[in-house]
């Protein structure tokens, strides 16, 4: 019988999700207007400095994965990054925020650049060691579901807090209120870094695993893509993101155009959200009650009706309709959150069975790799979908065409990424039973590795 882990591991471990949520959140949502409104650039420029940072990015995930595969230290392979990290980290975000006495464009582009890569560094540091910590803290099935939904309830919280609190520090974007947005950068800071401290000291990672040889980097990459159970789960995964992505980036066009509700933006993201929170425990349970495949197959196929329901609405629908909608949403968000986190790790053992080796950290890092170079295809193929259907940029009211183009980017497209990731489920190849199997063969190996009797 395999150790459950303490509620208070888990709320521990799950608080560290707090921070990347609320950096990451802020960055998508505030920064270009920052760039644009405040440092005086145009957006033209501004995405150069973002696409840099960026780019350096993709090179970013696999370092950090292997090198926290090959630490060695007295704290383990992944919670030293978790000590030392989080005060570079705290640094690196505020300096995104200010804004430096240049008058040239080239240096202010330069030094944005900079600062992204600087903090894509430092996040990239300390995230993946803390996703790669999902697997060596439990092995048991359920439990591993269980630590992902704390995590994800912190997450999502972050992304709440993240969509409110910032404008109450910053007023409004624009050159005068540049120091409110330093302060902004500066609390948030050290208010995403402090949680990681609570990681380091609330966990610990298990001794066998530090004393496993030191996988090279070819060996690694070969052996995520080699590793059938991981590709099923890195597909479902970046289906499964990849729509949540592609719903962020145009859900304010849908509020504003279609069933023209901005002035309730607040509430109508407020709904997702909250609704989404309350929500992660039933997906927990259903994980429990069948196992993740299952789960996933049932949250997903009800989000994809939700989003294709979604479509029928328009100007003269109720808000409470709307409302209601979003709370059926908020479900599928929650389901979307919890399952593909959750099926991944299972895939560790599988690959540790069939090699002797593990490998979390560079799973980890090709998973948030492939996502992100995902996500920036996918996402400015929005924009190509709102232009060829003929958006108009803040017109009063938009044409038939691009009404409809914005009714297809939110309901048809996410629905058939989603019933995509239904069908990989279906076929994935690491049920509960299955995998209790293999931990059980993976105990008998270790315990004879050690000498013991079985």
């Amino acid at each position: 019988m395999l150790e459950k882990l303490p509620r208070r591991t888990k709320l521990m471990y799950g608080a560290g999700d707090i921070g990347f949520s609320l950096t990451s959140t802020i960055i998508g949502a505030y920064f270009l207007i920052f760039m644009t409104d405040v440092v005086g650039v145009a957006p033209g420029i501004a995405a150069i400095a973002i696409f840099i940072g960026r780019s350096w990015d993709y090179i970013n995930d696999p370092i950090f994965g292997y090198l926290s595969d090959r630490t060695r230290s007295r704290w383990g392979r992944r919670r030293p990054y978790l000590l030392f990290g989080p005060l570079p980290y705290a640094l690196a975000f505020t300096m995104l925020w200010f804004r430096p006495p240049f008058e040239s464009t080239f240096l202010l582009v330069a030094y944005y650049a900079l600062a992204y890569v600087l903090y894509d560094a430092a996040a990239t540091a300390i995230y993946m060691p803390y996703f790669a910590l999902t697997p060596e803290l439990t092995e048991d099935y359920d439990e591993r579901t269980s630590l992902t939904t704390y995590r994800m309830f912190f997450s999502i919280f972050g992304s709440l807090l993240a969509f409110t609190v910032p404008l109450l520090i910053v007023g409004s974007f624009n050159p005068e209120n540049a120091s409110r947005v330093l302060l902004m950068g500066g609390v948030f800071g050290v208010i995403s870094a402090l949680p990681l401290f609570l990681v380091f000291f609330g966990t610990r990672e298990r001794r066998e695993f530090m004393v496993q040889e030191r996988p090279g980097l070819r060996e690694s990459i070969r052996a995520a893509f080699k590793n059938r159970p991981f590709v099923f789960g890195l597909v479902i995964f970046l289906l499964t993101w990849v729509t949540v992505e592609i719903l962020q980036a145009t859900i304010l066009f849908f509020v504003k155009y279609v069933v023209q509700r901005e002035a309730q933006n607040d509430l109508i993201m407020a709904t997702i959200f909250v609704t989404a929170l309350f929500a992660l425990p039933i997906w927990e349970w259903a994980s429990r009650r069948w196992n993740k495949r299952w789960a996933y197959v049932g949250g997903i196929s009800f989000w994809a009706v939700v989003q294709i329901v979604m479509i029928t609405l328009g100007p003269s629908s109720p808000l409470s309709l709307l409302l209601f909608m979003c709370v059926l949403a908020g479900i599928g968000v929650a389901a979307a959150h919890v399952l593909p986190w959750s099926i991944l790790p299972d895939a560790i053992e599988w690959g540790e069975l069939q090699t002797g080796e593990r490998h979390e950290g560079m799973f980890y890092s090709l998973v948030t790799l492939i996502r992100k170079v995902a996500t920036s295809l996918a996402v400015p193929a929005v924009g190509l979908v709102l232009q060829f259907t003929g958006y108009v940029p803040n017109a009063a009211q938009q044409p038939p065409s691009a009404l409809l183009g914005i009714r297809i980017v939110i309901g048809p497209i996410p629905a058939l990424l989603l019933c995509a990731g239904i069908l990989f489920a279906i076929l994935y190849p690491l049920g509960r039973e299955e995998y209790a199997q293999l931990v059980q063969e993976l105990e008998r190996r270790r315990a004879n590795a050690r000498g013991e009797a079985v």
